[in-house]
């Protein structure tokens, strides 16, 4: 590298400075000797080497004591370079005839630190110009640049926005530059998050370099343009006995801490934290919520529903009624919304709600009126009616042949409730009958039966008795060896209706032919009769008195 047209050594600081001579050694040399030139141009030695002797003296220069080395090819060496040792270094060649002399120049880099970012602000504040911070690279030779980015982009000074001061201190011992640069800026709300850098610009032996900060985030303060109020609930909707957390929020920068919450019913504003709370909710909660800044500036609004809903079942609990009784039942619905309401008999769902024109053992049961709200989780209500039909005990009593004609089935058929006790006796003797078996008690009815093969005639009668009532039926049955009907074990009442309508039918046929026979008689005597009169009219009019005499007493013959 050549300096205004002189050989040029870069040097690092702290390393070691070699510079050849790059003079031809002559012929006839007597020795060299190294010296360098002072501002002013007087020379210094500070190196000498004798071709004869090979001894090697170095000059008393306090600035080079022990740092000094000169080669048999007469290069010198310099440890540990410093910034005073950028001078012009010339080298000698001295013979008895001549002296040549050969220049160098020394230049020294010494790369600066990384630069970092001091006197942080604290907290940046949007419309207010303030000291951000101040970029600090220590120990440069040359001086260097500093640069202020922003996100990565070059921040240029803007008046009143970004203003920029850049100074550089040398240190008079080592000759190195600390570069200070401080920034002034105005952030804006975007400014959040905006990372600031600084970089260092400076000159090294292989030309321009630079080092970077390591950037920093500024918390950036600026005030609240809007407020939100949020339900915070674990569900989308609110039923009566939730708790209803209200959040207010602003989005200024640190964010408000207090605000005015405004409850319906309330006139004035109730002042909190960020969340006001309200415990157990009931449906007098439902209207419109708001909240604002404790200026009672920038307000915003909520609406909440508290969802309900109210069952009455009327009757309900436990209900005793008698058999063929009215019941009127009604399950009322009251809710916030729309409900669904079903009924439920003994674990089975119903098709239609109950109702009892004429109680029948068969709706006795356990009732449960339910009804949910479908968009509300958890609003369900259910009441439940537990149904009782009592009814005093009535017996019919049936026989019947077995087939193989050695016995009888003789069976009292039972209805009532509670269900009745029944017991067998033979009339006459009042000896008990404790054979009897019972079949499965279902809606109040059942049946007892015994087997029995009398040799004689005798009278069965049947005791059902429960809480309400004792009834006795008494049934006569002959001897097995006596023919008799037989009675059917049970008969269908639908049977029985048929069987009735066709007796009906068949009683009305023979009574409406006896009335058209007795009909049919009565018109044709009255025909007779007129007959009879017209023709003595006739014969008086001819006063033929004979004649009709004879006339009458045939006619009379006639009738007879």
């Amino acid at each position: 590298p050549l300096a205004l047209g002189l050989y040029t050594v870069n040097a690092v600081y702290g390393d070691t400075i070699t510079m050849p001579c790059r003079l031809e050694v002559p012929d006839g040399l007597m020795f060299g000797k190294w010296k360098y030139e002072m501002p002013n141009g007087s020379p210094v030695f500070i190196a000498f080497r004798s071709s004869t002797k090979k001894n090697v003296q170095y000059d008393d220069v306090p600035d080079y004591k022990d740092r000094l080395s000169l080669s048999e090819n007469y290069t010198l060496s310099i440890k540990n370079a410093r910034i005073s040792d950028e001078k012009r270094f010339v080298c000698m060649l001295v013979t008895e005839d001549d002296v040549s002399e050969e220049p160098t120049i020394v230049k020294v880099f010494k790369q600066p630190s990384q630069p970092e970012i001091l006197h942080q602000a604290d907290f940046l504040e949007t419309e207010k110009l303030q000291m951000l911070g101040e970029c600090v690279a220590r120990d440069s030779y040359p001086e260097g640049n500093v640069t202020w980015y922003k996100n990565g982009r070059v921040l240029q000074p803007v008046d009143e926005v970004v203003v920029i001061n850049l100074q550089k201190i040398v240190d008079k011992t080592t000759g190195l530059f600390t570069m200070t640069s401080s920034l002034q800026y105005m952030p804006t709300k975007e400014d959040a998050n905006a990372k600031f850098s600084c970089i260092v610009t400076y000159y090294g032996p292989s030309g321009q370099k630079t080092i970077q900060s390591e950037p920093v985030v500024f918390d950036v303060h600026y005030p609240t343009e809007k407020v939100t109020i949020q339900v915070l609930s674990q569900s989308s909707t609110v039923k009566e006995g939730d708790n209803i957390t209200l959040k207010c929020s602003g989005n200024g920068n640190p964010p408000p801490q207090e605000f005015l919450f405004y409850i319906p019913g309330e006139t004035e504003g109730i002042r909190s934290s960020d969340t006001y709370v309200m415990t157990d909710v009931r449906r007098n909660a439902t209207g419109e919520y708001k909240c604002s800044l404790t200026d009672k500036s920038m307000m915003d609004s909520t609406t909440i529903t508290v969802h309900y809903l109210d069952l009455q079942l009327t009757p309900s609990g436990e209900v005793t009624k008698q058999i063929g009784e009215a019941l009127p039942v009604s399950c009322t619905i009251s809710s916030s919304r729309n409900a669904t309401v079903f009924w439920i008999k003994d674990n089975t769902r119903m098709q239609t709600s109950p109702s009892f024109s004429s109680l029948q053992y068969q709706d006795a049961g356990n009732y449960i009126c339910e009804t949910t709200l479908q968009e509300v989780e958890g609003l369900k209500k259910r009441k439940t009616l537990k149904l009782i039909v009592e009814g005093k005990p009535q017996i019919k009593m049936t026989k019947k042949t077995n087939t193989n004609k050695m016995s009888k089935t003789i069976i009292c058929h039972v209805e009532g409730f509670p269900k009745p006790a029944v017991q067998w006796t033979v009339t006459g003797s009042g000896s008990i009958i404790n054979k009897a078996k019972e079949t499965k008690y279902v809606n109040g009815k059942f049946s007892s039966k015994i087997v029995i093969a009398p040799e004689e005639n005798v009278t069965l009668t049947c005791i059902a008795e429960n809480q309400l009532e004792r009834t006795v039926t008494s049934l006569n049955v002959s001897a097995i060896s006596i023919p008799e009907y037989d009675e059917p074990e049970d008969r269908n009442d639908d049977n029985s209706e048929k069987v009735n309508d066709q007796a009906k039918l068949i009683v009305g046929i023979v009574v409406g032919l006896l009335l058209a026979a007795l009909v049919a008689g009565v018109v044709y005597w009255l025909y007779v009769k007129k007959s009879k009169t017209a023709s003595k009219h006739v014969d008086k009019d001819l006063g033929n008195i004979e004649e009709n005499k004879k006339l009458e007493e045939n006619n009379h013959k006639s009738e007879t």
